[in-house]
């Protein structure tokens, strides 16, 4: 199997943010069965491992960042991050496509997007064999972790304040109150205003066109103060669950 050009190579580490020790490892990540004579020497068990590997990093992600969290609701996020339809979109976003070696009888028109995603995998394969798991989380971190809050506020949509409850009890900060601090409007159109009081900290208050949305919207808020959710995960999770709409809701996430 031929090497990868330095140039290319030192290109793809950029992206990949790893420099190869052995760089037949990148270089068989990237080769198609298609340019081989033998499958073996294609990427095709690089994707097999890579595979695993994603699976592990992700689910001791998942653990950590949510340990309230049920084991169903783990096995959830941890399929909808590592779908082939996830690995696909981040192999394109890197460029991963551009990269692939293949044979002529594949080269030309829009690549199926298993490729992308076998690619992926394997590149994933290839961090971990050269660097260990460390690499590979190193590697995978920044591109997962914003699946994963994702992901976890679609599992939760409208019903974050049991997502708070759990994640409060976790780190022991007891169960959270919704006082109401303020209402505006008609009877038949108020609007309320409405904090997370948990423990004796309070939380940014939001406004809502009733007590339960304005409850949902503060317990997001909550969430993303007490790290539990990053501000674009939760701005998603609201826009998902209908809560967020500046003719509807008085003050939306910030």
């Amino acid at each position: 199997m031929a090497p990868m050009d330095d140039n290319t190579r030192n290109r793809l580490e950029q992206r990949i943010g790893h420099q190869f020790a052995d760089p037949m490892l990148i270089a068989r990540a990237l080769m198609h069965a298609s340019l081989v004579d033998a499958r073996v020497e294609s990427n095709e068990r690089m994707e097999f491992l890579g595979d695993a590997v994603l699976g592990m990093v992700v689910c001791e992600r998942v653990f950590t960042a949510f340990p309230a969290m049920l084991e169903g609701e783990m096995t959830k996020i941890k399929s909808m991050v590592v779908s082939r339809q996830s690995c696909a979109a981040i192999a394109k976003e890197m460029g991963l496509p551009s990269y692939l070696r293949l044979g002529k009888g594949m080269k030309g028109g829009e690549q199926p997007s298993s490729l992308a995603a076998a690619a992926f995998e394997a590149v994933i394969a290839a961090v971990f064999l050269d660097g260990g798991l460390d690499a590979a989380n190193k590697f995978l971190a920044p591109l997962v972790d914003p699946l994963i809050q994702r992901a976890a506020a679609s599992s939760h949509q409208q019903n974050f304040k049991s997502f708070l409850q759990q994640h409060a009890q976790a780190i022991g900060s007891g169960l959270p109150s919704y006082p109401v601090l303020d209402e505006k409007g008609p009877d038949h159109s108020k609007c309320f205003k409405v904090c997370v009081d948990i423990g004796g900290r309070r939380f940014p208050e939001a406004w809502g066109q009733s007590k339960k949305r304005a409850e949902q919207l503060a317990a997001l808020t909550a969430l993303v103060e007490l790290g539990a959710m990053t501000r674009e995960a939760a701005e998603e999770a609201a826009r998902q669950a209908g809560l967020v709409d500046l003719k509807q809701d008085a003050v939306p996430v910030k």
